[in-house]
C-alpha cells in the first residue's frame, strides 16, 4: 500500500482529491485542516471548496475515527495525520511554515517505513520534498496531453471531382466518421486551388456547407477560416456549448460578443447576454476596489468593454455611442459579472459568455456549465498558455479539460485559433515571445 499525502492546494482544486487513490492510504496533514479553515469564510471559489470538503471529511466520521484511519468503498483509507514535532527538519526549512510542517509529517511517514508519495499542485513545494528525499507528484487526474488538444477543425485531401460534388449536392459522403461539429477543410489533393469548408453531422454522417459562411454578426466580418468556423458554431441554436482557444488577439471575445449581441438584441433568441469572468489577482476578490459592484468590476473588464465600444462605433460619436452600450445595460439586455457570483444562480435563455476561461479549474467549469438553465447557450474562451492561476498549467485548467471530455457531444463544439488578427506587432509577438 502506498501512503500519498495531500496539500491543501490540491483538495482546493478538487475536493474529490482524496477519493482518487484507489485502495492506497490518504493522508491530510493536520497543518491542511488548519488552513482549509481559514479559506472556508470566503465567498470565492476557495472558500465553497473549502466548506465541501470540511463537509466530506465530517462524513466519513460516521464510519471511524479520522485520527485512526477510515476505510473507504474502494478499499483504502483516509486518515487525519498530527504533526510530527519529534522529527527535525534540515535548518534551512523554518518550522513555523504551514508548507514545511505538511512536509515534516511525510518525512516521518517515510521514516516510519511507508511508501510515502507528497502530492501537491506547488512546484517549489514538489522540489523541497525531493531535496527531503520524498517523491513529489504533481495531482494530474484531470491533466490531459495539451499537444494532442482537440483544435475543431481538420484540413482533408479529396478529388477535385468530390469538391464539385460537395457544392452540387450541397453535401458529402466520405466514409469516415469525424467528431460532432468538427469542420473540414477540403483541398483538391491534385494542387489546384478548390477547396470547400464544411461541418460533419454525427446523425448523418455527411459534411454539410456551413450555414453561416456569409454572416456577419452585428457587423462583424471574419477574417479567415478559423473565425468563419468560430461564427458558425457561435450562431448555430442547436449547438449550447462552444469553446474558442487561441493565442491573443485570435478574435475569440469580440467574436462571441458579436455573435451574442446578434442573438439577443436582433434576433431576440435569448433574454440577455450574461458576461463573466474570473477575478484572479488580489486573490480573485473585487472588494478591496472602492464604489459599486458595478463600478469595481470595471477595473476588470476592460477588455470586454473595449470590444463592445468597438462593436457599437459604427461611425457614432462618442457620446450615442455610449449611450447605445448603457441603454442596453440599463434595459439588461446585457449583464456583467464576476463568477464569484454565478453558484446558486439558475440561468435560462440567455447567451453566457464566460471570458479567460483558462484560469478555472475543472471543478470550476463543472460549476459554471451546471449554471445553465433551459434554452442558455455557454461560450468559453481563452488561452490556455496565458495562466494567472498559480496551480493551474495548459493541461491542467478547467478550459482544457471541458475541451477533451465534451469533443464528442453533440451539443459542443470547438475551435482552436492558430491565428492572431489584433496587428502584426501582435501576432509577432505571439510568435516570437
Amino acid at each position: 500500500m502506498k501512503t500519498f499525502v495531500l496539500d491543501t492546494n490540491v483538495l482546493l482544486y478538487d475536493p474529490d482529491a482524496m477519493f482518487a487513490f484507489d485502495d492506497n492510504k490518504v493522508v491530510v496533514p493536520m497543518t491542511v485542516i488548519e488552513e482549509l479553515d481559514s479559506f472556508k469564510k470566503l465567498n470565492d471559489e476557495r472558500g465553497r471548496s473549502a466548506r465541501l470538503i470540511s463537509r466530506k471529511l465530517d462524513s466519513l466520521r460516521v464510519n471511524g475515527k479520522l485520527s485512526d484511519g477510515v476505510k473507504i468503498k474502494k478499499g483504502g483509507v483516509i486518515k487525519i495525520e498530527m504533526n510530527h514535532r519529534e522529527i527535525d527538519l534540515p535548518s534551512d526549512f523554518t518550522i513555523q511554515k504551514a508548507d514545511n510542517q505538511i512536509l515534516q509529517i511525510a518525512l516521518s511517514l517515510k521514516q516510519k517505513g511507508e511508501n510515502v508519495f507528497f502530492i501537491t499542485k506547488d512546484v517549489n513545494l514538489r522540489i523541497k520534498s525531493e531535496i527531503l528525499g520524498i517523491p513529489a507528484q504533481n495531482y494530474e487526474t484531470s491533466k490531459i496531453k495539451i499537444d494532442e488538444l482537440y483544435t475543431g477543425w481538420r484540413e482533408i485531401k479529396v478529388s477535385a471531382d468530390k469538391i464539385d460534388s460537395f457544392y452540387k449536392d450541397e453535401s458529402l459522403y466520405l466514409g469516415e466518421e469525424f467528431y460532432p461539429n468538427e469542420f473540414i477543410v477540403l483541398k483538391d489533393k491534385a494542387g489546384s486551388s478548390k477547396s470547400a469548408l464544411t461541418k460533419y453531422s454525427k446523425k448523418d454522417k455527411v459534411l454539410y456547407q456551413i450555414f453561416h459562411q456569409k454572416s456577419m454578426p452585428w457587423g462583424l466580418k471574419p477574417l479567415n477560416t478559423e473565425q468563419k468556423f468560430a461564427i458558425e458554431l457561435l450562431l448555430c441554436n442547436e449547438i449550447k456549448l462552444v469553446t474558442l482557444i487561441g493565442l491573443p488577439g485570435a478574435g475569440k471575445t469580440i467574436l462571441a460578443l458579436a455573435c451574442g449581441l446578434q442573438k439577443v438584441v436582433e434576433e431576440k433568441l435569448f433574454r440577455k447576454l450574461y458576461i463573466a469572468r474570473p477575478i484572479i489577482p488580489m486573490g480573485r476578490d473585487i472588494g478591496f476596489l472602492p464604489g459599486s459592484k458595478e463600478e469595481k468590476l470595471g477595473a476588470w473588464m476592460g477588455a470586454i468593454n473595449d470590444n463592445l465600444e468597438f462593436l457599437m462605433d459604427k461611425g457614432q460619436s462618442d457620446a450615442k455611442r455610449d449611450e447605445k452600450i448603457d441603454y442596453l445595460f440599463s434595459t439588461g439586455q446585457i449583464e456583467i459579472d464576476s463568477l464569484t457570483y454565478i453558484r446558486g444562480r439558475s440561468l435560462p435563455q440567455q447567451y453566457i459568455i464566460i471570458d479567460d476561461a483558462q484560469n478555472l479549474t475543472p471543478h470550476e467549469i463543472k460549476t459554471i456549465t451546471s449554471r445553465a438553465g433551459h434554452g442558455t447557450k455557454i461560450v468559453l474562451t481563452g488561452d490556455p498558455y496565458q495562466i494567472d492561476n498559480p496551480y493551474l498549467d495548459a493541461s491542467s485548467n478547467g478550459l482544457s479539460y471541458l475541451v477533451e471530455r465534451f469533443k464528442g457531444q453533440e451539443l459542443f463544439g470547438h475551435i482552436t485559433f492558430s491565428k492572431s488578427e489584433r496587428s502584426a506587432l501582435a501576432a509577432l509577438s505571439s510568435e516570437l515571445l
